[in-house]
């Protein structure tokens, strides 16, 4: 287990973005993530439904709370989204993310947001660049 996991928690916690967006970390282990976020009135689009956008932050949220959970600075090469289901104004939405392969330099992951009651909302998978920086140094 990392021993900074706690500050790297708490890193995640003090993100500027994730507190605008009403997104809070809800579980963290080495190569895993689970974020929650309401869909407020701002989210929506001219359709009246959560704005893509809007689930992308939560999903890349997880993204980013799970590759950097090792202790080491990850960042985004690449992340593809694809939408399955609407999500309302209210709704509670939960994205997991899961580690699927770690490498020296790069990882792989599978983030799932989904609502509530555990319907697909959207399935995106993602590519970090892992730096040999340590996250605590930051």
């Amino acid at each position: 287990m990392v021993p900074e996991l706690d500050k790297i928690r708490g890193k995640i916690d003090d993100d500027r973005f994730t507190k605008f967006m009403g997104i809070q970390l809800l579980e963290l282990r080495e190569g895993y993530s689970k974020l929650a976020m309401t869909i407020t009135d701002e989210m929506l689009n001219f359709h009246n439904m959560a704005h893509g956008g809007a689930i992308f932050a939560l999903a890349d949220a997880a993204f980013a709370a799970a590759s950097n959970s090792h202790g080491q600075i990850a960042l985004a090469l690449c992340m593809n989204i694809n939408y399955r289901s609407p999500a309302n104004k209210g709704m509670k939405l939960v994205a997991e993310c899961l580690e699927e392969s770690l490498g020296r330099r790069t990882a792989l992951y599978r983030i799932e947001v989904r609502s509530e009651d555990g319907r697909l909302i959207a399935s995106s998978q993602g590519t970090v660049y892992r730096k040999e920086e340590e996250l605590a140094n930051v």
